[in-house]
């Protein structure tokens, strides 16, 4: 009857003698009914955590009562944490939908890096929270990204490799063996969109989605991101005078690249709640639009 909200919030208001059963407190979530009672539920929703709304710049791609599809722009960071305690997406969400209070972390259910840009979703309910949980866990959303990595991959591939923590720096993940138990599975399917003299723009499409997958895989198969800063590499020696060669702004243009050349460019999924075909894109942000043209200007010319 209550659906918005889950198992254990619905155990915790039967104790707490706020959801009540013919107008009387129910002593255990376990109590057996014969069906012609009535339920009810008089609560008032309580934040779920003390993060403050901020007036962060929020671009919203689709909107309705059930679901958000927003825009996160590179630098952004997604939740509020020890290094940054607030100026996040949570904070800005908050701002402009204050209802977003009640729910865990403002009803975000995946984040992306950030560095990294692109769509992000969000739940408006607990209910919606919970189906988004549920179909990502079920690999029912599909997410579509561009990278631009260094170096010549194949025209198309799949990485299968465990990802988990890095056994020595633990803010790193890296690429364990198939039987580690301190990794979890991770697959990645890219495919090569265009080809430069030293780098490639690939569309990759995520199977799991594991802290920082695209970014470990790609650095695992010898092709790391331009510009990450993390598990990324320079550029150590200009092609031979026999191969294509970038002009000077160009290259200095991929060396100075300052976060991971990485965006989340599409989200496919069927709504949670009335089962439409949803496909929310966002366009590229300026930085790479920029860096893009460079390279298209170069190999035209």
């Amino acid at each position: 009857m209550f659906s918005d909200f889950s198992r254990s919030q619905l155990q915790q208001w039967i104790r707490s003698g706020d959801l009540r059963l013919d107008g009387r407190a129910i002593a255990k979530p376990n109590h057996r009914i014969a069906g012609t009672e009535t339920l009810s539920l008089n609560v008032t929703l309580q934040a779920h955590s003390d993060d403050q709304p901020e007036a962060i710049e929020l671009q919203v791609l689709y909107a309705d009562e059930h679901l958000l599809m927003v825009n996160k722009s590179a630098g952004l960071v997604v939740h509020p944490g020890a290094g940054n305690p607030t100026g996040t997406l949570v904070n800005a969400l908050l701002h402009r939908y204050p209802d977003l209070a009640s729910l865990p972390r403002a009803g975000i259910v995946h984040r992306l890096d950030k560095l990294t840009s692109g769509v992000l979703m969000v739940a408006r309910s607990d209910e919606v929270r919970l189906r988004l949980i549920e179909m990502l866990q079920a690999r029912q959303v599909k997410r579509s990204y561009l990278a631009l990595v260094w170096g010549q991959p194949d025209a198309a591939n799949t990485i299968n490799a465990p990802i988990g923590r890095h056994p020595v720096d633990r803010k790193r993940m890296t690429v364990h063996s198939h039987d580690s138990h301190n990794a979890k599975p991770a697959v990645t399917h890219y495919q090569v969109r265009q080809r430069y003299a030293l780098v490639s723009l690939l569309d990759v499409d995520l199977q799991t989605g594991r802290t920082h997958q695209i970014r470990v895989h790609m650095q695992h198969i010898g092709f790391p991101l331009v510009g990450d800063p993390v598990y990324g590499q320079r550029i150590k020696k200009l092609p031979s005078r026999s191969q294509s060669r970038p002009t000077a702004p160009s290259l200095l243009q991929l060396q100075q690249f300052s976060r991971q050349a990485l965006h989340a460019q599409q989200l496919r999924l069927q709504h949670p709640i009335s089962g439409e075909k949803l496909a929310i894109s966002a366009a590229l942000p300026e930085d790479l639009q920029t860096l893009f043209k460079a390279l298209d200007d170069e190999s035209s010319g």
